[in-house]
């Protein structure tokens, strides 16, 4: 969804830049643009902004859990309906990897929807923007994309999410992103950039394209 939005996302990014909104405004705007499609999708994968097929959905995410060597807790940072918090929980076990997830939207209506396909994980759900929002506890696994915040807060964020999101012997997973005529490690050599630690690379093509998907664990503060 993000890359069929992307001109109106580089917009957003240009007014911020341009000192015309906020972030607290950018936030609003990302909000607004990617909330009515999550929410009118037919399918729980277009629901969480996928439009692939599961065996797809798989393909793409599943690599999150190769991160994932041990038992654990799993915040999802941008939720939206909780599809994946479920589907690492699944994966991770076909390992004989207990994962409990939890999730966190910056949309109090994806949240609610969340909430309604797992009830059983309703109490685990919250509402925040990861940016500012102060958890309540800690995670083994802590999982954000870098695109939920302006490029130019990318390096605060990530230190924030290690510092406060990530317990002692966590990691913090980045991706999964998705690089056209990859060369390898570019989420890598980026997040490197910001003068942390990168603990592990997995990557993975899309068959039949030029992209390639990588995901990266990074150690805590």
């Amino acid at each position: 969804m993000r890359d069929r939005a992307a001109e109106q996302i580089a917009e957003i990014d240009r007014r911020l830049r341009r000192g015309e909104i906020s972030r607290d405004e950018w936030h609003r705007q990302m909000r607004r643009l990617i909330e009515p499609a999550y929410l009118s999708a037919a399918d729980a994968l277009g629901g969480s902004g996928y439009t692939g097929t599961p065996q797809q959905w798989r393909r793409a995410r599943s690599l999150i859990v190769e991160l994932m060597p041990h038992a654990g807790t799993f915040l999802d940072v941008g939720c939206a309906n909780g599809l994946l918090m479920e589907s690492v929980a699944e994966w991770a076990g076909e390992r004989d990897v207990a994962i409990e997830p939890y999730g966190v939207d910056i949309s109090e209506a994806l949240v609610s929807v969340a909430r309604r396909r797992l009830p059983q994980w309703a109490a685990r759900l919250w509402v925040g923007n990861a940016a500012t929002w102060d958890p309540p506890r800690r995670f083994d696994y802590v999982r954000t994309g870098l695109d939920y915040v302006p490029a130019g807060d990318r390096a605060a964020y990530v230190e924030r999410l290690r510092e406060e999101f990530v317990g002692p012997g966590g990691r913090l997973i980045i991706g999964t992103h998705s690089f056209e005529n990859s060369t390898g490690e570019e989420l890598a050599h980026e997040v490197e950039g910001y003068g942390v630690l990168v603990a592990d690379v997995v990557e993975r093509p899309k068959p039949g394209t030029d992209v390639t998907y990588q995901a990266i664990s990074v150690v805590p503060a």
